[in-house]
């Protein structure tokens, strides 16, 4: 774990994609799409499925108009995101660290980090669902097996952003491809689905099905990963390029969210056409209806197709999801884990209370845990809005680039319906807790954690507006009046970490490029033998003593050219070692060399640079080897 010196958010992928050196064309234009896409998975997960089924099995097709808005809805937030990102060069995390005092800001980080979790889980469900209804394995069996796909993430993450947003729209791809076979075999009548636009509610029962929809359509985690995910794109800064920006953004969102309008309202019209046809009107289980798939449309391929659909939805939400919890931690906190360890710790959260609920309770009760994790989710929902909307709305901040009024009161409108579609749902939900008898201790904690979160919320609303100093953005152009004098460094002592390899002389070159010859040059090796790591500075096995005498061998090549050199030898962990020896040395520079591992050979060979240079504040030189 280390701490963030720098402000980019997603340091490793920031303007990693450079707009500026397309040629104007399709070229360009395509490589502003991708950040979308990643984020219209959220409204296609496995968490979306039940309530589409529902709606389409018990009401046909008359609450599409439903999923439409919702889908408009989300078009409006996922905007507004994109806009602070690209505008502010902020993250809503960061935003948010440098708005709000460090309590709220730690509430809102357990917040995000708590509906992270909640999302995960329904990835991992639905997984397992689909590979259950694939092929056979119980589901305790998948969910655990869906811990592996943290190294497939390891492996995106090492390939770049474009190869990623690849991947996920390939799955996005299975997804919709699916579907559109599933809704050709089960033959529609598309006059009757155009019905299902004009806005009607059959009974009350029908306005519960909705507000399910609307609730679990917009995630607060695609918010944070929106801001972020746009500046991967290295853009103009100028008034201009910004405009473009912001114009090609809202393309890309506009297609990528419509593609998942069209999954969703597939899966309503697959359901209402399958079941609600039929008079069945209570299937509202995702296993269920897979069940139910073969025999009422006569084709064995529809639950197949159902099925791998099912995976590739949860597959491509899981990588996002992961995403968004590093944004999360970097932006509130500062902090930054491996990737791969983010990803163990985010799937173990998910991955342990879907075991406990199975073994206890039997795979029964699966759907009610897919339904507890987008309650969870509504929970955050509008901590994450509400201060996206104060940001984009902030002159100080955006300029010229403030969303206008008219939007303001748009986005306030969908704000407020939204929390209170889902305060109505947790209601409901509280409410059907507190029927039965219950012990007075959890009616205690029940009741301050509502005060809590509504108090939370209302400071979140009304502190922007009241508070009298506001952190400035990023300037696109500081001002400047030229390069000031230039101080040219000397460096007294350079310290250059060897690993004993075959380019020893290169790293040594380069460190007496550095000092020009005049400099100290202090030579460190770690030894990582089991007797170094056991005993430390007290083990005297064969590498220790064979490692020590190499470093005396270069001390005396060197001093014997006329430069001043002495060597240190470091035991146990590399990079605490280095840090420690350079510290204590007081050396005012380091050199040291990359062996550009990749993938797992990172997590199995360790990430030596990345470590140490996060821990020092002198200039490092990287020399790739």
């Amino acid at each position: 774990m280390n701490r963030i010196k720098g402000d980019a958010s997603l340091s490793e992928v920031h303007e990693s994609v450079d707009i500026s050196k397309k040629a104007m064309g399709w070229k360009r234009v395509f490589a502003f799409f991708g950040p979308a896409y990643l984020v219209s998975v959220g409204y296609m997960d496995p968490g979306n499925w039940a309530t589409d089924l529902a709606g389409g099995s018990r009401f046909g097709y008359s609450l599409i108009w439903v999923l439409l808005m919702s889908n408009l809805m989300a078009l409006l937030l996922q905007t507004l995101s994109a806009r602070l990102g690209i505008v502010r060069g902020r993250d809503l995390a960061q935003a948010n660290r440098e708005t709000y005092p460090r309590p709220v800001n730690f509430l809102l980080y357990i917040l995000a980090e708590i509906a992270i979790a909640a999302t995960d889980l329904a990835e991992v469900l639905g997984m397992a669902i689909g590979i259950n209804l694939l092929t056979g394995l119980p589901l305790i069996w998948g969910v655990s097996i869906t811990v592996l796909d943290t190294f497939l993430l390891l492996f995106l993450q090492r390939l770049g952003i474009r190869k990623m947003e690849a991947f996920i729209i390939a799955l996005v791809a299975i997804v919709g491809l699916s579907f559109l076979v599933e809704i050709i075999i089960a033959k529609p009548a598309f006059g009757e689905i155009a019905t299902g636009l004009v806005p009607t509610l059959p009974n009350e029962q029908a306005l519960y099905i909705a507000i399910g929809i609307i609730g679990a359509t917009v995630m607060p985690h695609n918010l944070y990963l929106h801001s972020a995910l746009v500046q991967t794109r290295k853009i103009a800064k100028t008034k201009e390029g910004i405009k473009q920006a912001l114009k090609w953004s809202f393309i890309d969102s506009a297609i990528a969210l419509n593609v998942a309008f069209l999954v969703n309202a597939a899966i309503l019209v697959l359901a209402a056409t399958t079941f609600f046809k039929k008079g069945m009107v209570e299937v509202a289980e995702i296993k269920e209806a897979h069940q139910l798939l073969s025999g009422l449309l006569g084709s064995s391929v529809a639950p197949v197709l159902f099925a791998v659909a099912l995976i590739a939805a949860g597959q491509s939400s899981t990588v996002t999801g992961t995403l968004a919890g590093q944004i999360v931690m970097e932006g509130y906190l500062r902090l930054r884990i491996n990737p791969w360890m983010r990803r163990m710790i985010t799937r173990l959260l998910a991955i342990v209370p879907a075991i406990l609920v199975i073994a206890i309770a039997g795979e029964k009760e699966v759907d009610a845990l897919l339904v507890l994790s987008q309650v969870i989710l509504s929970l955050q929902l509008g901590f994450a809005i509400i201060p996206l909307i104060h940001f984009v709305s902030d002159k100080k901040t955006m300029g010229s680039f403030a969303i206008k009024p008219i939007v303001q009161i748009a986005a306030w409108i969908v704000t407020a319906t939204l929390v209170y579609l889902n305060l109505r749902m947790l209601i409901n939900e509280v409410s059907s807790f507190f029927a039965g008898p219950t012990n007075i201790l959890w009616n205690i904690l029940i009741i301050t954690s509502g005060a809590v979160f509504l108090g939370l919320l209302a400071y979140i609303i009304f502190y922007p507006i009241f508070s009298k100093s506001k952190n400035a953005s990023i300037q696109m152009h500081p001002h400047v009046d030229g390069l000031q004098k230039l101080n040219i460094p000397t460096y007294k002592k350079i310290a250059v970490a060897l690993d004993f390899g075959e380019h020893d002389d290169q790293l040594l070159a380069h460190a007496i490029g550095q000092g020009k010859g005049n400099a100290e040059y202090l030579l460190i090796h770690v030894v990582e033998s089991a007797s170094a790591r056991l005993l430390g500075r007290e083990s005297d096995d064969y590498e220790t003593r064979h490692d020590e005498a190499r470093l005396q061998m270069y001390v005396q090549q060197l001093q014997e050219q006329g430069l001043t050199a002495t060597s240190q030898l470091g035991f146990r962990n590399r990079a605490e070692e280095i840090v420690r020896i350079i510290k204590e040395s007081k050396a005012d520079m380091l050199v040291i060399g990359a062996h550009r591992h990749s993938g797992i050979k990172d997590w199995l060979y360790g990430e030596t640079i990345n470590s140490v240079r996060h821990e020092l504040k002198i200039p490092i030189l990287v020399v790739n080897l």
